[in-house]
């Protein structure tokens, strides 16, 4: 798969929430990154909680505010939202 800029810039933004260390630098290297983990773009709130949810997070009781603050779920700019599992 390959991400969208808006995914790839958001991702180099943010990725301190998850690692330590930058994984990645340059867009090129966030996209592999991305693939590497198989990370999921969403289109809503329902599907982050799906995907959560078929990855064994326990998601029921989480409010959609708690579930944006989970450090692997990033909000873009247009709305959508990243899942990276580290």
């Amino acid at each position: 798969m390959t991400y969208d800029k808006a995914v790839l810039r958001c991702f180099l933004e943010n990725q301190g929430r998850l690692f330590p260390e930058p994984v990645a630098e340059t867009e090129e290297e966030a996209d592999v990154f991305l693939t590497d983990c198989m990370a999921v773009v969403c289109g809503n709130l329902k599907e982050v909680r799906d995907v959560l949810d078929e990855s064994g997070m326990d998601v029921c009781g989480l409010s959609d505010e708690d579930l944006l603050s989970e450090a692997e779920v990033f909000q873009l700019p247009d709305k959508r939202f990243l899942i990276v599992e580290g």
